[in-house]
């Protein structure tokens, strides 16, 4: 095993239940079965498509991908304002607001050591500890004048120096040999020098037959590789992008498929078909082989054909197992919060962006007072960033809100209509509400007729859950936490209410003395 394997990385700073990307690989490894899959993402080209891709990162999430990759362009090597970085907003809102462990991409062609280090310095900051550390193509833009990084090795060996075992650093792979090696050994060979400035694993290039990556792990371990090696597989989605990869990458398609594929050519429904199907097989044939933990995908950020493929081999999640009722975090600082404040269940990305500087987080324990993590929650401003008010955002908020709202009980009505799972008076379903990120939860099911019948009388309901007393932990709708335990919780209810009906509400709240309450208004 190699030696970065052997002591793999838990830093300080981090949470007590913090586990490195490469300590999960090796668990994996330990394993006869393959167990995981992983997939690629390509930042999108503009600010506004990135809303686009929060949906997708969930239901990959969702699905049991144990970890993404967010591509790096070497154009941005020159950027000075790393702010205006898109692979830095990306791998920070799959981190930390779609709870996805991330690898981001980074190449080092035409890159000075302090730029390198003020980017590593802003991952730190991000949360992220997993890169895929590469060379980058030589273009016309590339600064040929900077010569610190020459090759991907030197990247590792310069990450690896300045910061130890912090990240988590993987490195490519080429099973057929990178086009500028001179042949296949020179190639192995420079693979190693990666590996032995300490790269903890190997990402492969795209390949379209099981027998190109069971030859090139039988020749890496012939010369002393023993890092996982992952396979790097692209389902096919339509016969021009295959073409365009293909020649990019300089790879040889298969005659086979070729020949498949040319009476459907124009046909992008049957040709992404034929791609799962195909890539279904090869997945199987991996599998079989052994010589892999898991399967990574280049996705090109669409989701129908991995998903697919994914269900059909039955890997990532084998079950629904919740260890809280929340999300877990994946950010190293927050992996072992277990515990949050209740009213803010339905907005849980502005609870993480409340509380992403917080170096301390609630855990059912006693911590330390002076912690920032124990501060004031008076400085709280509403959070819209991951669904900010884009022309397509609007459309929809107005289509659920409706265009005027004339009086309460215009108001009392898109409540209504949230809370029942039913149109709005305009014919559109309401699926959330500024305080609601999404549609209520199953457990809501139970009071959902209570829920509806209050809001329909001005009672506005933004946050509530039923009392459970005894329910299994392994139950499908109110379980979490590990199975076999039980699960209580009382009920309550969070809702807005017209001052000139307080006095009436303290009056029925009076007959209810164990029924705790706080009322307060915007003063």
């Amino acid at each position: 095993m190699h030696e970065n394997l052997k002591k793999c990385h838990v830093v300080s700073e981090s949470s007590p239940g913090f586990v490195p990307l490469c300590r999960k690989l090796i668990e994996r490894s330990q394993s006869p079965e393959v167990s995981f899959f992983s997939i690629e993402l390509f930042p999108p080209k503009t600010w506004k498509a990135l809303d686009n891709l929060v949906p997708l990162l969930n239901n990959f999430r969702q699905l049991g991908c144990l970890f993404s990759t967010v591509t790096w362009h070497s154009n941005v090597n020159q950027m000075e304002n790393l702010n205006d970085i898109l692979s830095m907003q990306v791998v920070e809102i799959a981190l930390n607001y779609c709870w996805l462990d991330t690898m981001i991409h980074l190449t080092c062609v035409g890159m000075t050591s302090d730029k390198m280090l003020a980017i590593l310095e802003r991952l730190k900051q991000i949360g992220i500890r997993n890169i895929l550390a590469l060379r980058g193509d030589l273009t016309e833009s590339t600064d040929n004048k900077v010569e610190e990084f020459k090759h991907a090795s030197d990247l590792v060996r310069f990450i690896r120096h300045h910061y130890g075992d912090y990240f988590t650093i993987a490195v490519a792979g080429y099973p057929i040999k990178h086009p500028e090696s001179m042949n296949k050994q020179h190639d192995r060979e420079n693979l190693k020098i990666k590996v032995d400035a300490g790269a903890d694993f190997i990402i492969t290039q795209l390949f379209f037959e099981s027998d190109v990556y069971i030859g090139f792990v039988n020749e890496c371990r012939a010369i002393g590789i023993e890092v996982p090696i992952l396979p790097g597989i692209m389902p096919i989605q339509n016969y021009d992008s295959l073409a365009k990869i293909a020649r990019l990458s300089q790879l040889d398609i298969p005659n086979q498929i070729i020949q498949d594929l040319e009476p459907i050519r124009n046909n992008d429904e049957a040709v992404r078909n034929y791609g799962i199907e195909w890539t279904i097989r090869l997945c199987r044939e991996l599998m079989k082989s052994g010589l892999t933990p898991g399967l990574h995908f280049y996705t090109l950020n669409r989701q129908h054909a991995t998903t697919t493929i994914v269900k059909a081999l039955q890997i990532g999640y084998s079950f629904c197992y919740k260890p809280l009722p929340w999300q877990q975090p994946v950010n190293h600082r927050r992996c072992s919060e277990n515990v949050r404040p209740i009213f803010w269940a339905t907005r849980p990305e502005s609870y993480v962006q409340r509380t992403n500087t917080w170096d301390e987080f609630p855990n059912g324990r006693w911590g330390r007072v002076h912690s920032p993590a124990f501060g004031s929650l008076n400085d709280y401003h509403l959070f819209v960033a991951l669904d900010s008010i884009t022309p397509k955002n609007r459309k929809r908020y107005v289509a659920m809100w409706g265009k005027q709202l004339l009086n309460e009980q215009d108001v009392w009505q898109i409540f209504e209509a949230y809370v029942a799972g039913t149109n709005n008076r305009f014919g559109h379903k309401v699926e959330s509400l500024p305080w609601n990120d999404d549609v209520l939860a199953p457990e809501t099911n139970v009071i959902r007729a209570r829920l509806s019948r209050v809001n329909r009388h001005g009672i506005l309901t933004i946050n509530s859950q039923p009392n459970v007393n005894g329910i299994s932990s392994s139950d499908s709708v109110h379980g979490w936490g590990s199975p076999n335990g039980y699960v209580y919780q009382k009920a309550y209810v969070e809702f807005f209410i017209s001052g000139d009906r307080i006095d009436r509400l303290l009056e029925i709240l009076a007959q209810y003395p164990l029924v705790n309450y706080q009322i307060t208004n915007n003063k």
